[in-house]
């Protein structure tokens, strides 16, 4: 089943016309995703890649193809109205790759995004990959910037913060010969709409998935939060990795949330909380798949 996404989901693209957001539109094209609208204000009744119907508005792409899915590749001011329009067209999720937005726009974001139906993952993430079951993994959905080539379809999900981090760790597992049901970057912001948590609960529901991989970072206390979950309420086998663990303190690295602040969100913090949860704790990036792969036995 995998979660969030499959094969069969219908995505638009919001900022098709862009070169980023035509680029990785052409490769989730390529990589078999039912990509079937785009959005740009102004150039409505155009064609991206001579087949895909570019709109002014999302709510006009929702109407006319039955899309249920946005990825966003929108320049950082216009990024969380651009949120919003997902929203207020009903979507179900709304995946938004955008870097540097302003942490007060996300905050109105999720204020107003409260008690409505749809999701949000990102901002500043790689989006997310449910990998296809045919030759090279085709046939799947890839909303975002991940590279689908090192996907292959199987049953261990992946959730991270850091994007190439969730690269490097389904590139271990498929090395492995272990697939993954979905990958999961939820982005670094301190602000954003998915957590590791979310995540695992959805992870826990679906029966195709059997293992996990969540992958974190220093700064707040989602990894602690969904460890203690995990402990109480998650019968699957769990590896965990924490990047930063040579940052100082006080000091922001690299993701707008990887901070240490008062003491607190340290990566050895982090590490010993996964322990206590029955998590087996990957030391160094290189040991991910490696980590898993011991769990399961």
């Amino acid at each position: 089943m995998a979660i969030l996404v499959d094969e069969n989901t219908k995505v638009l693209i919001q900022g098709i016309t862009g070169s980023f957001g035509g680029r990785h539109a052409q490769l989730s094209l390529d990589y078999g995703t039912q990509v079937v609208a785009g959005v740009t204000p102004g150039k409505g009744g155009q064609k991206f890649a001579d087949a895909v119907p570019i709109y002014d508005t999302v709510a006009e792409a929702v109407a006319e193809t039955g899309a249920t899915v946005s990825a966003i590749f929108v320049p950082p001011p216009f990024a969380a109205d651009a949120i919003l329009e997902g929203v207020d067209a009903g979507l179900d999720l709304v995946v938004c790759i955008t870097e540097g937005i302003p942490v007060i726009d996300m905050m109105k974001v999720r204020a107003a995004m409260a008690g409505t139906k749809t999701r949000l993952i990102g901002p500043n993430c790689p989006g997310i990959v449910t990998p296809g079951r045919g030759e090279k993994s085709h046939g799947g959905c890839r909303i975002g910037i991940a590279p689908g080539y090192i996907h292959q379809r199987g049953s261990v999900g992946v959730v991270s913060r850091s994007g190439t981090l969730t690269y490097e760790a389904v590139w271990q597992l498929s090395q492995l010969g272990l697939g993954q049901s979905t990958c999961v970057g939820i982005g670094g912001d301190p602000i954003n709409g998915t957590s590791h948590l979310d995540c695992l609960k959805m992870f826990n529901d679906d029966p195709e998935t059997e293992a996990i991989i969540m992958i974190g970072e220093i700064g707040g206390s989602a990894e602690e939060e969904a460890a203690a979950w995990a402990a109480e309420n998650c019968g699957k086998p769990i590896a965990g990795f924490i990047a930063g663990a040579t940052a100082p303190p006080g000091r922001r690295m690299g993701h707008a949330g990887a901070i240490i602040s008062g003491g607190k969100g340290t990566a050895e913090a982090k590490k010993q909380a996964l322990r206590e949860a029955g998590i087996a704790v990957a030391e160094t990036p290189a040991e991910m798949g490696a980590t898993l792969a011991k769990a399961l036995g």
